[in-house]
């Protein structure tokens, strides 16, 4: 079980791999007021950001599940090198569909909704984790404005232009399922570039070092057309953010 093979090669040498910045996720964990102790659970995990910096900062403990590989593996060894090893756990695996053993504080998913089939979902799977009281995270994106055709949404790398909502209507949806917003931390254009940018130098770097790999051409193709791509459409059009979600009273 694995990831495809490409985000394996372009967020090798990401440790977070969404446009949230260390900065903003330090943010936001802050702005949960996160106690010593709190247990969270992470479906998508990454390469274990999320849960190693909390819990060096916050005394989180908690665990994470991801489908690539390498990422766990990172996350593994980025609990070691935090000393929190003895707080979180990554397992490497499918979370679709996984419910914790034991009620979490905190349950996220952090930009895999695919995982429960999309917001909706995904909300429902988190909260059979939750104890009563808890918080659901949700990293999503959003349009920042409405792209004028559906060529242009899918130059954002979206289906169509219907796979998002303005921020508004994003909010309002989480309403419409029981939920009260009651935090968010939204990337903004230079957060995007730290994501998206640092993909370039990674995929540079892996064809000087891999240039008979039978992958170099997708990997060549994709680097000579994702800089004016990403400023063109994603970086004008896509916003992205996390939402801090309680079941209303």
């Amino acid at each position: 079980m694995d990831i495809p093979r490409i985000f394996n090669i372009t967020e090798s040498a990401h440790r977070i791999h969404n446009p949230l910045t260390p900065e903003k996720l330090a943010i936001l964990g802050a702005a949960l007021r996160l106690e010593p102790g709190t247990r969270l659970l992470d479906l998508g995990s990454g390469s274990g950001e999320m849960l190693c910096t909390w819990a060096r900062d916050y005394g989180i403990i908690g665990t994470g599940i991801d489908m690539s590989q390498l990422f766990t593996e990172q996350a593994k060894l980025r609990a070691e090198e935090l000393g929190v090893a003895d707080k979180v756990k990554f397992i490497h695996g499918d979370a679709t569909g996984y419910v914790a053993d034991e009620k979490v504080d905190v349950a996220a998913c952090i930009g895999a909704t695919w995982i429960g089939g999309g917001v909706a979902g995904t909300i429902d799977l988190l909260a059979q984790s939750l104890r009563t009281g808890g918080i659901i995270l949700i990293g999503e994106p959003y349009w920042r404005q409405l792209p004028p055709t559906e060529d242009v949404a899918k130059s954002c790398l979206a289906n169509s232009i219907s796979d998002f909502l303005m921020l508004p209507q994003l909010l309002e949806s989480f309403g419409n399922l029981g939920y009260d917003v009651v935090e968010m931390v939204l990337a903004d254009q230079d957060s995007w570039d730290r994501y998206e940018a640092a993909k370039w130098l990674t995929m540079r770097r892996w064809l000087e070092a891999n240039p008979d790999d039978e992958f170099a051409k997708d990997v060549r193709v994709k680097l000579t057309s994702e800089p004016v791509r990403y400023a063109a459409y994603t970086r004008e059009y896509l916003g992205w953010g996390v939402f801090a979600l309680m079941l209303r009273l």
